[in-house]
């Protein structure tokens, strides 16, 4: 389970689940390069890797270019000599309903999510083909894009974009060794504490309390570090044999999200007109509909107060 001798990129991990990403790779012995695009983060999450007596080095650059990709692949080379891992983590938010997205807020967040993850796993995949002895890619989620979420239809297509590209990966890199796989992480971050059924939650993290059991477990929500543990794992030669999936972590729980599958299946001779599907429709399907967005369940009692305080990006 020791990433010994392993190096690791993990791009917007200045703070935050990348930070906790970071710092739990370097403490399995990985050398990590930190991106984020504040310098002063950056070279504070440095700090804190160093401090603790791992390896680490520091990239300034927003995510979403080649040329930012290519920099980071390069930083990893130049610094430790090769690239075992790649955990694409960056991400910025423009929260608003469809009718108010602007064309920016749209573009912003999946050029720094999708195009970002798309750019630097194509590198970093060139890199690894390369050196011969295959790699781990490890991209990050969210529950949005698996079920949607009211407000983010940027960061739905974004993370959903993540997911299928990430199954896709999985085929085209298995000749060479190298895992793809996703992580739907539900924790408190800074990036989330805005919304205010989560804000409690996210403010007790903050003061380091610990959550009550209705957040660990039956919201499966928790702190950065409950979902670093995962992505180390991934980073793992423990993982080998794990590739094309999308791992759910938070709090307490673990859970394997499943892939799009057909749930139900009808035949009708000639194919399905306007008046078939109007006599047949409900009958067929209609009992099996699928639920949109990320059902909450109501809190206990004792906990009612506390239930505006969560974070499932």
């Amino acid at each position: 389970m020791s990433l010994a001798g392993k190096v690791a990129i993990v791009t917007g991990s200045g703070r935050g689940l990348g930070l906790a990403y970071a710092q739990e790779l370097a403490a399995r012995g990985a050398s990590v390069v930190v991106n984020d695009v504040d310098q002063q983060v950056a070279e504070d999450a440095v700090a804190s890797i160093t401090a603790a007596g791992g390896r680490a080095t520091a990239l300034v650059a927003p995510v979403g270019p080649t040329e930012t990709a290519r920099a980071l692949v390069a930083a990893a080379v130049e610094n430790f000599g090769r690239l075992d891992i790649l955990v694409t983590n960056a991400g910025v938010l423009r929260d608003t309903v469809l009718w108010k997205m602007s064309d920016d807020d749209f573009d912003t967040v999946v050029n720094v999510h999708l195009r970002g993850t798309f750019t630097c796993v194509r590198e970093a995949a060139i890199r690894m083909r390369e050196q011969g002895e295959g790699g781990r890619i490890i991209c990050i989620g969210s529950p949005t894009g698996q079920r949607g979420n009211f407000g983010q239809t940027n960061y739905a297509a974004a993370k959903a974009g993540i997911v299928g590209m990430v199954r896709t990966w999985a085929m085209e890199l298995a000749r060479a060794n190298i895992t793809a796989n996703a992580v739907i992480p539900v924790a408190a971050t800074a990036m989330t504490e805005t919304v205010p059924f989560f804000k409690q939650f996210v403010d007790a993290a903050a003061r380091g309390e610990q959550m009550p059991p209705f957040a660990r477990r039956v919201l499966g929500f928790g702190t950065p570090q409950d979902v670093a543990g995962v992505v180390a794992f991934l980073a793992s030669d423990a993982a080998a044999g794990i590739t094309g999936q999308a791992l759910g972590v938070g709090g307490d729980r673990l859970a394997l999200w499943s892939h799009p599958q057909e749930l139900a299946t009808a035949f009708q001779d000639g194919g399905w007109g306007y008046e078939e599907l109007g006599e047949d429709f409900d009958s067929l399907f209609g009992q099996i509909l699928q639920s949109v967005g990320q059902p909450m369940p109501e809190p206990p009692a004792p906990a009612a107060d506390a239930a505006a305080k969560v974070d499932r990006r």
